[in-house]
């Protein structure tokens, strides 16, 4: 196999533009590295794409490793033919190597392989030939021998039709028609596993669906039920189908011997094909489940990790609770702590006009101007509280309910530790929520992602897989934002492009025992950051204030030249640089074309320079529509009346629609079947987390607490 080809083909490609990304890949260079800066080899993919094209290359290696390993071995035991090498060399799927491979691969001690021992091979061949004259119990008789073990005639033909079952189970052809048949027309059916079944999967005890159509979410709730022994599970099809797509093939008369191969074929499909194609069945229902739901988790982490920061304000966090009271911290716009205090806000303690007191005095003495309230336990009163409180203040403030999920795991960790040694866990989880509203990213990423909650079923996920897509997701995030040298967290630096931890703790090592960085040459003199590294991590870094000011924006160092020729070329100076207009019209004026040819380097890299020139250090955060901040507009949820029009921020995205906060602590739901006039195939098509959108209410259920709403205005 051409795997280049076959990637070109599969992605749409121009095979040039694959040829160069895998000689990239090959060559060392990091994902981010060559979505940023690699454009015109490429053909300007980006880093989802890139991370797709990757993963396909890596599975199309293994792929052809195990080929490589099935044609040495089936070569060894001298069975080799051209059919078998055609037959392995078209194989797209390990699946159908593995088939190929099966009749060939050493087996442990099976019914078919005593019989083998027994010499009833030749009595096997016999009987398939279905000869209408033949009689196999006088045939089988040549085959009794006290000393190989064959009692009887009946002995004989039972191993005989053993050794055909085997066979047929074996066909590589006819597993892979089955395989279809199973896709095509088999269901997956469910059904409580005993009288006293988890009720949580009620939905799945009297529950069949198609293969083909079956959602992910349906088959990670079914996996779930069975692992928790709530549910048995079962593929189903026709009954009779399975057992006379193996006899159309073998059986060819009604003869004696034909009826035994009758038999065999339904003994092969019960025992041996029936079982073995309903666990590939399953399973790659599971995989392909778990490969969409890590495609959901990713999209929603990207969302959360990209929202928009609230840059420039004075933060109070608030970290909700009951017994133990609620934790709040101030910071500073840079994050830095300058106030802490604990309040009760809630019975057993409720102590509701000492904590105002305490509040009114933390934001008139800090300046605040934004607060961020955790959404974990006492939330709900907690945001009561603020909106009170914030129509008694004479300060403008506005409030934002903020995912605290993982808050607890980061207050808990080394890193909170290290942080801030003085602080218990508790006032470390509400400095956590403050800069969370202020800097996502920057707060996000010292969090293990699977802990950040975005999605359903992420436990269920393979630990590996998971890991490495939503790893890919941080990383892409952090790159295309870029981070400032000098005041980056080690956890944020080894998201940085071939940047690893040891690397990262080694330039906060450099920087606390040098002062800081004055340019990004220096990042050479920091240990185990060579060459390579520097290629790679250069141009992701930002040091304010530096000499060169292009050290302060997202232009890699190999093209400052570039940078240089081009203000030159187009008669503005380095002092320009933030000067949107000036520098659009100048470039505009001779042309990026000509721009290009003339300075010797490719358009989109020169189109990338000249955006760096007019927001240096440009994040591409600011240029998404701010989040909903609130100011004293808390409802109960028995204010919610139907038909009610409201704006809300997209919590979470799943397969069958999103849940979106509209400020009543519990968050509504809007089913898929709510969110467009036209057909969408999943939620991800209108929305994504962190959105803000508008809403209308179209029931409360007040006793179990759910909110059902719809995208769709009321007519």
């Amino acid at each position: 196999m051409d795997i280049n080809s076959t990637l070109a083909k599969e992605f749409d490609l121009k095979q040039q533009q694959v040829d160069n990304t895998v000689e990239l890949i090959d060559d060392g260079k990091t994902i981010p590295f060559i979505a940023r800066y690699r454009k015109e080899v490429t053909g300007s993919l980006d880093d989802q794409l890139l991370r797709e094209l990757f993963d396909r290359l890596t599975y199309l290696r293994n792929l052809e490793k195990r080929k490589e390993e099935v044609r040495a071995s089936i070569t060894e035991q001298e069975k080799m033919t051209d059919e078998l090498e055609k037959a392995i060399s078209d194989a797209m799927t390990l699946v159908e190597v593995e088939d190929i491979y099966r009749p060939y691969k050493p087996k442990r001690k099976t019914r078919a392989s005593v019989a083998r021992e027994k010499g009833l091979e030749e009595l096997a061949a016999f009987v398939l030939e279905q000869d209408p004259s033949a009689d196999p119990e006088a045939e089988a008789q040549r085959f009794i021998s006290e000393e190989k073990g064959v009692a009887d005639t009946q002995e004989a033909l039972q191993g005989a039709m053993d050794i055909i079952a085997e066979d047929i189970s074996d066909c590589a052809e006819l597993r892979k028609y089955l395989r279809t048949l199973f896709s095509q027309i088999g269901k997956i059916s469910s059904a409580a596993s005993s009288e006293d079944a988890d009720a949580v999967y009620q939905n799945y005890f009297e529950f069949s669906e198609g293969v083909s159509k079956i959602a992910g979410h349906r088959v990670l709730a079914i996996d779930r039920g069975e692992k928790e022994g709530a549910l048995k599970v079962s593929v189903d099809v026709p009954e009779g189908a399975g057992e006379r797509a193996v006899t159309s093939r073998y059986v060819k008369n009604a003869s004696a011997c034909g009826q035994l191969v009758e038999a065999a074929c339904v003994d092969s499909y019960k025992r041996l094909i029936y079982p073995s194609i309903e666990r590939e069945i399953r399973s790659e229902l599971s995989q392909n489940a778990q490969e969409g739901a890590i495609k959901v988790f990713s999209s929603n982490l990207r969302q959360l990790l990209m929202a928009p920061p609230v840059k420039g304000t004075v933060t109070l966090g608030l970290d909700p609770g009951y017994a133990h009271g609620c934790k709040i911290a101030v910071v500073d716009e840079t994050g830095k702590v300058l106030d802490t205090s604990i309040v009760y806000l809630t019975p057993p303690r409720k102590e509701t006009e000492k904590a105002k007191r305490i509040i009114s005095k933390m934001i008139e003495r800090n300046g605040v101007t934004t607060i961020a309230i955790g959404n974990g336990t006492a939330s709900r009163e907690s945001e009561q509280f603020v909106a009170e409180l914030l129509k008694e203040i004479p300060q403008k403030v506005s409030y934002m309910v903020v995912s605290e999920a993982g808050a607890s795991v980061y207050s808990a960790s080394k890193l909170a530790a290290e942080e801030f040694p003085d602080y218990d866990v508790s006032l470390r989880s509400a400095v956590s929520i403050a800069r969370r509203m202020q800097d996502p990213l920057a707060e996000l990423v010292k969090i293990d992602p699977k802990a950040i909650g975005v999605g359903q079923y992420q436990h269920d996920m393979p630990k590996a897989r998971m890991d490495e897509a939503l790893r890919g997701v941080v990383e892409d995030c952090v790159n295309s934002v870029g981070v400032d040298l000098n005041t980056a967290s080690y956890s944020l630096l080894s998201y940085i492009a071939g940047i690893n931890t040891t690397v990262a703790k080694n330039i906060v090592a450099y920087r606390e025992q040098n002062g800081a960085f004055t340019d990004r040459k220096q990042l050479m003199k920091v240990a185990k950051l060579g060459a390579k590294a520097f290629e790679q991590c250069a141009g992701f870094l930002r040091v304010p204030g530096a000499k060169d000011p292009l050290d302060n924006t997202g232009v890699h160092p190999e093209s400052y030249d570039a940078a240089k020729a081009l203000i030159k070329e187009c008669g503005f100076t380095v002092a320009d640089m933030g000067d949107r207009e000036l520098i659009h019209k100048k470039v505009t004026d001779v042309g990026i074309s000509k721009l290009a040819s003339d300075i010797g380097v490719g358009i989109p890299t020169l189109e990338d320079i000249v955006k760096e020139l007019e927001k240096p250090g440009r994040d591409p955060r600011d240029e998404l529509p701010p989040p909903l901040m609130r100011s004293g507009d808390v409802m109960e949820l028995s204010d919610l009346k139907e038909g009610m029009e409201l704006m809300g921020t997209v919590r979470n995205v799943i397969d069958f629609g999103a849940f979106v906060d509209i400020g009543v602590h519990e968050d509504g739901l809007v089913h898929i079947s709510q969110m467009s006039n036209k057909f969408i195939k999943h939620p991800l098509e209108v929305v994504k987390v962190g959105d803000v959108v508008k809403v209308w209410v179209l029931g409360v259920d007040l006793k179990r607490k759910r909110i059902s709403l719809t995208m769709k205005q009321p007519k």
